[in-house]
């Protein structure tokens, strides 16, 4: 099903943060969301995941309001990776995965064998194998960041928004991420992720939302959205782009724009 935002607008503490934003965001699609600091990215993927009130327009999955879904219904359908998750318990990483199943069975329920399924390959899609019978305050936060993203992945939404996935992890453990996020898409589940690093968004995504100032500066393609003027525009910063070896927009920054 098609995520739509059909001119949303949100307000937080008084201050209007997003406007009159549309966008049609597609299963098997990775749409990597980017902009500024202030831009309204983290809001924008809150107001997709029902937590945050939105003062006008609307959020569908298909034809349904996401607001309006059944909240187990909504986990089940939408999985949310907030950008500064906090974990209240020191219990083992195990334990933190199996949460993501949470809402497939009743509660206080054990785990069945498609639970113990979708675990399984979560943990090797984040390669958290090595971390399941650690505490998890006893994590590096790059490995914590892992542990929060194969719990989000067991859960095995429809759609998955992922808020700086790659915060805190090694290149390498960025590129692994990427990779299985785009199996996701590939496998047909929609993927919305929020990023900073203009080389990974040209290298993981189908298509780009930019935003600036709470407002969509362009939205579509990546090819046709990652260009030196639109990033000139958003970022007030100059970048080379040119095609890599698979045919996506490798974006390079290269200064601050003058003139």
């Amino acid at each position: 099903m098609d995520l739509t935002i059909d001119r949303l607008g949100v307000t937080l503490a008084g201050r209007a943060v997003l406007h009159d934003i549309t966008a049609t965001f597609r299963p098997g699609r990775v749409t990597a969301i980017l902009g500024p600091n202030g831009a309204g990215k983290s809001t924008l993927v809150k107001a997709m995941a029902a937590l945050v009130a939105i003062q006008s327009g609307a959020i569908r999955l298909g034809e349904r309001d996401v607001a309006a879904l059944d909240p187990r219904d909504r986990a089940r359908r939408i999985g949310y990776l907030p950008q500064d998750a906090a974990i209240h318990w020191n219990v083992p990483a195990r334990d933190v995965i199996a949460l993501g199943r949470a809402q497939h069975h009743a509660p206080f329920a054990g785990l069945s064998e498609g639970d113990h399924a979708a675990i399984a390959d979560a943990v090797a899609a984040t390669a958290t194998a090595d971390l399941l019978n650690r505490p998890v305050n006893e994590l590096s936060g790059g490995e914590r960041a892992r542990v929060l993203l194969a719990r989000v992945l067991a859960g095995a939404p429809q759609w998955l928004l992922a808020d700086e996935p790659l915060a805190s992890l090694d290149p390498a453990h960025q590129i692994d991420i990427l990779d299985r996020l785009r199996a996701r898409a590939a496998a047909g589940a929609g993927v919305a992720i929020v990023l900073h690093d203009l080389v990974q968004a040209g290298r993981a995504a189908d298509d780009v939302l930019l935003l600036k100032a709470g407002r969509v500066a362009a939205f579509g393609p990546a090819a046709q959205v990652l260009t030196p003027a639109n990033l000139r525009a958003v970022f007030a910063i100059d970048v080379s782009v040119t095609a890599d070896s698979a045919g996506r927009p490798l974006c390079i920054p290269i200064g601050r724009a003058t003139g």
